[in-house]
């Protein structure tokens, strides 16, 4: 039995996140309908990143088990020749046989696009939270400093009963502007549900003065979801990577 590991690129505009649901398409349904194609039989396919609805990925990792003898070279074309427009399969290789793409990852990296300005962009907007106030974005990275290392992100994390413990570690928060477009960076152990788009919301309520300079430290401590900022808009955010 072979495990194959995919690195796939998807626009999850129209999607209800990567995991199967009972109503609506998700992008892992769209996956392993595609290699039921072509490999003739199901598979169930496994995800690094649970990503929710309308969050979009640059480098998803999946893998899945499987008898055929397909060249893993020639599996990205087979697979995007069937796949949707917005879903790609960028690299297939074999992995040892007992890889899980989930259980097996050490960290994984989001980024966070903002276009920070009052015209509209319909272009940019498509991926990116258009945030029309003036942000301080200095003040924006000290208060980012706060959340690295290992915490308890609690007040970061949306209800969710799957989670054992809400302590993960941040490795790093990059915040980097140019012009009026905004990236926030993002690499960690792991995450809570809406853990990146909460800590965003939180960013820029510090970067336009509506939570005054040591908020982030007081609401870490607090571990009360309602204390910290708004859930950023799932459109602004992407998975870059996963590692290994």
């Amino acid at each position: 039995m072979r495990n194959i590991k995919l690195t796939i690129s998807y626009d999850g505009t129209v999607y209800k996140g990567w995991q199967i649901q009972k109503n609506g398409r998700t992008v892992q349904e769209e996956v392993e309908k595609a290699i039921g194609k072509v490999f003739k039989k199901k598979h169930r396919v496994h995800g690094a990143s649970r990503t929710d609805a309308g969050v979009h990925a640059r480098a998803q990792v999946a893998h899945f088990k499987t008898s055929s003898a397909i060249p893993v070279g020639k599996i990205p074309l087979a697979l995007n020749a069937v796949l949707p427009e917005d879903v790609a399969v960028t690299r297939a290789e074999e992995a040892p046989p007992d890889f899980h793409s989930r259980f097996d990852s050490r960290s994984k990296h989001y980024t966070y696009c903002i276009l920070n300005s009052t015209d509209r962009d319909p272009f940019r907007e498509k991926y990116s939270w258009r945030v029309p106030y003036r942000l301080d974005v200095p003040l924006m990275r000290k208060e980012a400093c706060s959340l690295t290392g290992r915490r308890d992100f609690k007040s970061f994390q949306a209800a969710d009963k799957r989670e054992r413990t809400s302590v993960r570690k941040v490795f790093y928060i990059d915040i980097n502007k140019r012009k009026s477009f905004l990236t926030i960076d993002i690499e960690a152990d792991g995450f809570l549900y809406n853990m990146v788009r909460n800590i965003v919301g939180t960013l820029v309520e510090v970067g336009r003065a509506y939570f005054p300079p040591g908020s982030v430290r007081k609401i870490l401590k607090n571990r009360d979801r309602t204390t910290a900022g708004p859930t950023a808009p799932a459109k602004g955010l992407f998975l870059v990577e996963v590692k290994y």
